[in-house]
């Protein structure tokens, strides 16, 4: 079936994109992390992409407010594989991980992927990649 395939590739995109975002803390502590994960969180690296929000709430434990930058260089790499620009709202307010990656997920063949997502601080000119 067409749509569990599609489905499939994000989930594949989106764990090489959190591989990416782990490996940016150096390979010793990306397996730390995915030790940690499994055994604190029982949250193993396959299902990561199916329990996206058990993952937020883990690396907001592990790192508290530090994870926000992990999950920012997260997004970054998932949209860099799907070959969209990141759009990025530099007020933390509008920065909700589990909203971007399921606007990602749900509208990833769409030109415009984020429009769900859009605010008037967006259309005023705050949309810009974040920490190119």
């Amino acid at each position: 079936m067409e749509v569990e395939y599609k489905t499939m590739i994000f989930e594949e995109l989106l764990l090489e994109a959190i591989d990416e975002g782990l490996s940016s803390l150096g390979e010793t502590c990306k397996q730390a992390i995915y030790f940690h994960l499994e055994k604190e969180f029982k949250l193993n690296k396959r299902d990561i992409a199916f329990r996206i929000k058990d993952f937020a709430e883990a690396i907001e434990n592990i790192f508290g407010v530090g994870a926000k930058v992990l999950e920012i260089r997260i997004m970054k790499n998932l949209f860099k594989n799907m070959g969209y620009p990141f759009p990025y709202f530099p007020n933390q307010e509008y920065f909700e991980f589990t909203k971007y990656l399921e606007s990602a997920r749900v509208n990833k063949n769409r030109l415009d992927p984020f429009k769900e997502l859009k605010t008037d601080q967006y259309n005023k000119g705050f949309y810009a990649r974040a920490m190119t």
